[in-house]
């Protein structure tokens, strides 16, 4: 799958955008040109050679804030994909199999949680738990999880009707022996552009989270909080907001381009798509097709 992605154009961009997203989480911190969390009597202060992205409210340096929070970002919106792909499509996969009664209760958990607001259920938590970050992307990647749950179901049920999978069945082949040998493979896809989704809207998530102070505590540095002290200083920075909002824009942008790229290689469309190309790169069938020959004979 991976090759059929960076076979598109759209999918070599996601790819390399996230990879660079990625890269900035993992040597951000080490990139910062100063302290993150160092005040200075330098407040609100323009672009300079000093300070490429100026200062903050307190006189921290606005790109060393903006590096060091990348990771944060990053990793909270990663754990909120991973633990709703986790708490949702195994569940899903196995509500085929299980018997009534486990369909049933998932069913019905899956309805529950969809109709909990993530927002205030993760303020809910984080007020019994603690304020932290790991709580609320724990929590929010729990409600998300509806949609891998539903996502998996309805692949799983579309390969349990096939032929080959009834016949396992009937030869009393194991639970586990099925879904590793023959659903597997056409549950992959779709979860898969489920799970490039649930990233970027991970980062989303993450971001509204920090923007209203829930999950992290100062003075760590986010994207989100980052935009949100930053609007607070538009009169003397109009121009401070737009790196942070930025880089939250086409993370996410990336992630729904990452998605669409999975969906058009995946399943019938990616295989005619492939076709398609080959055809396209075989000698004597890039012209159009030769006019048939008639049927009678010349009198």
């Amino acid at each position: 799958m991976v090759r059929r992605v960076l076979s598109l154009t759209s999918g070599r961009v996601a790819m390399t955008v996230l990879l660079l997203v990625a890269l900035l989480a993992a040597l951000g911190p080490l990139l910062a040109p100063q302290d993150p969390l160092a005040t200075s009597d330098d407040v609100l202060a323009g672009i300079s050679g000093g300070h490429w992205l100026g200062t903050d409210n307190l006189g921290r340096d606005e790109l060393s804030r903006l590096l060091a929070g990348s990771r944060v970002s990053v990793l909270g919106a990663l754990e909120v994909a991973l633990t709703a792909l986790v708490v949702g499509a195994v569940p899903g996969i196995l509500s085929v199999y299980l018997g009534r009664a486990f369909e049933w209760v998932t069913l019905r958990l899956a309805d529950t949680l969809v109709a909990l607001p993530f927002l205030l259920f993760a303020v809910a938590v984080i007020a019994l738990l603690g304020n932290g970050l790991t709580q609320a992307m724990l929590v929010t990647g729990v409600l998300v999880a509806p949609l891998f749950y539903r996502v998996a179901r309805a692949a799983t049920l579309t390969v349990a009707r096939s032929p080959y999978v009834e016949a396992a069945v009937i030869a009393g082949a194991p639970v586990g022996w099925i879904v590793r040998r023959h659903v597997r493979s056409k549950v992959l896809p779709p979860v898969a552009v489920a799970f490039a989704q649930t990233v970027g809207t991970g980062f989303v998530i993450v971001s509204s989270l920090t923007f209203l102070g829930i999950g992290v505590q100062p003075p760590e540095p986010t994207w989100g909080g980052l935009l949100a002290s930053d609007l607070g200083y538009l009169g003397q920075k109009p121009w401070a907001p737009v790196a942070p909002a930025l880089l939250i824009m086409v993370t996410v942008w990336a992630g729904n381009l990452l998605a669409d790229a999975i969906r058009d290689v995946s399943g019938e469309a990616g295989r005619a798509l492939l076709r398609s190309r080959g055809a396209r790169r075989r000698p004597g069938t890039t012209g159009p097709d030769p006019a048939p020959a008639p049927s009678g004979g010349v009198r």
